[in-house]
């Protein structure tokens, strides 16, 4: 997968993730092509396009459009499921998602992508294992950490989770996330 974009269907974007290099200006220009293009398909049009020379597959979900952009030789009906996957998550996690859950809580909408998604590509296909590390993480981020200081190293921070009882911790991208909320100083 190259990038995955969010958008409504008034054309706002969401959320991007993309797994390709790119300067700003191309993904913006990248952004709006594809807003544009999907928007104006009809609602029974295939899902699939083809685009410069990748493939499109984009799902509908309510207000909001799911969009991501696949080599040529990749699957699009694996895609679609990929696609469908991450809904399922979010479903999971907000209680039946919208496109305000993904507005005002965009930072979990990518912790829960990062954690299903690594490099364009699914790390774990298993709803339980993804939900389940995000809980951990939920759970790291709620323990006060009275007089700790934020680790400075992966192996500082999987000392930190097992002291608070996380057996296996999450993810370094949970880890990487800001913690300035639930660490204070003495």
């Amino acid at each position: 997968m190259q990038f995955m974009l969010l958008f409504s269907r008034q054309g706002k974007l969401r959320l991007q993730k993309w797994y390709v290099p790119l300067s700003d200006k191309e993904k913006k220009k990248i952004t709006r092509e594809l807003v544009q293009t999907v928007l104006a398909r009809k609602p029974k049009m295939c899902s699939f396009l083809e685009w410069r020379d990748l493939k499109v597959v984009y799902k509908r979900y309510a207000s909001l459009y799911f969009c991501c952009a696949i080599e040529n030789q990749d699957n699009e009906l694996i895609t679609l499921e990929i696609i469908h996957r991450y809904v399922e998550l979010l479903d999971k996690y907000f209680g039946s998602v919208c496109e305000l859950d993904i507005i005002f809580n965009f930072e979990k909408a990518y912790f829960i992508l990062d954690e299903f998604l690594l490099g364009g590509e699914a790390q774990d296909t298993s709803k339980k294992n993804v939900l389940k590390a995000i809980e951990q993480a939920d759970l790291l981020r709620s323990v006060p950490l009275h007089g700790v200081i934020q680790p400075v190293s992966y192996s500082a921070w999987c000392e930190l989770a097992s002291q608070h009882g996380v057996n296996q911790p999450v993810s370094y991208s949970a880890w990487c996330e800001p913690a300035s909320q639930s660490v204070s100083m003495v």
